[in-house]
């Protein structure tokens, strides 16, 4: 890294010093009071050669100029500029005791409307009072950029409040909602349940009825035979409808094992 850094200069072989002449700089007055600097430019202002407008705040490479003349110990500065669009020069110079700047030549400056015929007319105590109105009004200006920040800031403060509030409401709701939610989701499995073991329920009972009749029909059957041999020894006719109903059958063999168990005794 250091070897790129190196100032050396490369010497021919043929080099002879001897032959170098030094050549001696013009001193011109003129070319000696001009030095490049950047500015941007002052006040807005329209090319006399090309009609260009020139807005203000336009950065510039431009020369300074020193002249003699002075306004109370002031020196008074010159500076000239070249036209974005045709390159004419453009100079103009500071003026201290209007606190601005003077055109000279190339450019006319636009029309401002708060520039005042009565500037250049007034006196230095009328001078030193708008200064000190301009400071003032300066002052409030700035008293009430503070006082809209502190409302800016009580604005902000309400409003996070407000957030705020707003947050825990729909935390609230959301907490009722889910509340409510699993409240129906119970009673709804608690409906399922009921229907459920109402069905478990009929099943049992479809089943018991099953059963009993099944009981009922195989005792009926296993005492037909012992009716017809009490009917044959005893003489007593048991009506058919009786036979056929399931019901009435029962009945007719409870009738005949009280029989049977009469003739016994």
């Amino acid at each position: 890294m250091s070897e790129r850094k190196v100032l050396s200069k490369y010497y021919p072989p043929d080099f002879d010093p001897s032959r170098l002449t030094r050549q001696k700089k013009s001193h011109d007055d003129h070319a000696a009071k001009l030095q490049t600097v950047r500015l941007m430019s002052p006040f807005s202002m329209q090319c006399t050669s090309c009609g260009e407008y020139i807005y203000k705040g336009r950065k510039f490479n431009a020369r300074k100029e020193t002249t003699d003349e002075k306004y109370l110990t002031i020196s008074i500065y010159r500076f000239y500029i070249r036209c974005t669009r045709c390159s004419a020069q453009i100079s103009f110079k500071t003026d201290p005791k209007q606190m601005d700047y003077q055109v000279e030549s190339g450019a006319k400056r636009n029309f401002e409307p708060w520039r005042d015929n009565k500037l250049v007319d007034e006196t230095e105590e009328e001078r030193l009072d708008r200064l000190e109105r301009e400071e003032q009004e300066e002052e409030a200006a700035q008293r009430d950029v503070m006082a809209a920040l502190e409302a800016k800031t009580l604005d902000a403060k309400t409003e996070m409040a407000v957030a705020d509030a707003l947050d825990e409401i729909r935390v609230r709701n959301a907490r009722l909602d889910r509340t409510q939610q699993a409240a129906s989701e119970e009673r709804n499995s608690g409906n399922v349940a009921g229907s459920n073991r109402t069905a478990e329920e009929m099943e049992d009972d479809e089943a018991a009825r099953l059963a009993f009749k099944n009981a009922a029909g195989e005792r009926v059957i296993r005492m037909a035979p012992e009716q017809e041999e009490i009917e044959a020894d005893s003489g007593i006719a048991i009506p058919s409808f009786q036979r056929s109903n399931r019901k009435n059958k029962k009945a007719a063999g409870k009738l005949a094992l009280g029989i049977k168990k009469s003739r016994e005794n």
